[in-house]
């Protein structure tokens, strides 16, 4: 089975702004390089519940697809993708007790579930070590931390994203499993960075 929508590498750039996240998501050149914008993605200022828009420019005109949070405002909220039309094309929600040491998110959607931890365990502790360290934790360290996600039912390799060292977040996606739908893992991704620290 293949997703309608599969991108096998994009990219993910979060842009600095005062008040909202803003992210762009470009596809590989031919040369592996950063190739053609494939979308815009906005968080929504002060909701209750999260969520963050994809619009097919940065005219932000057209809205191409978005993830939401069935709850508001919890650490336990799965986050439903949907499609333009509204229609759920797969899900994704942080595993709170699996993350206190090592974070773990669970991805899911059409015939396939997968789950995503860190990369390095020691990066995973350190990060939450640096943030107990009176003082220290107020400053902040560029750690550089990378997700792996795994079909539940095969241990086979599903998405994965790497964070890049650089002033502005950046990501590069690699999704090896044609199931996966560009816009659910587009929607991952982006969380990620967005919801990574709550």
């Amino acid at each position: 089975m293949t997703a309608p929508m599969h991108v096998p590498r994009f990219f993910v750039r979060q842009r600095i702004t005062l008040m909202v996240n803003r992210y762009e998501i470009r596809g590989a050149a031919p040369d592996g390089s950063e190739g053609p914008l494939l979308a815009f993605a906005q968080q929504k200022r002060m909701k209750l519940r999260e969520e963050v828009v994809f619009y097919a420019d940065e005219s932000r005109s057209r809205a191409v697809f978005s993830f939401k949070a069935r709850q508001r405002l919890d650490v336990h909220a799965e986050h439903d993708v949907f499609d333009e039309h509204g229609n759920a094309i797969g899900y994704f929600r942080k595993e709170f007790g699996a993350s206190l040491l090592r974070s773990t998110w669970t991805l899911a959607g059409p015939g396939y579930e997968a789950v995503g931890r860190e990369r390095r365990p020691v990066i995973a502790i350190l990060r939450r070590v640096w943030d107990f360290i009176p003082y220290l934790g107020d400053i902040w360290v560029p750690f550089v931390f990378h997700f792996d996600f795994v079909d539940k039912a095969t241990g086979q390799p599903v998405m994965s994203s790497e964070r890049k060292k650089a002033i502005r977040d950046r990501y590069v996606i690699d999704v090896p499993d044609p199931r996966v739908d560009f816009r659910v893992a587009a929607a991952m991704a982006v969380a990620l960075d967005a919801l990574q620290s709550r």
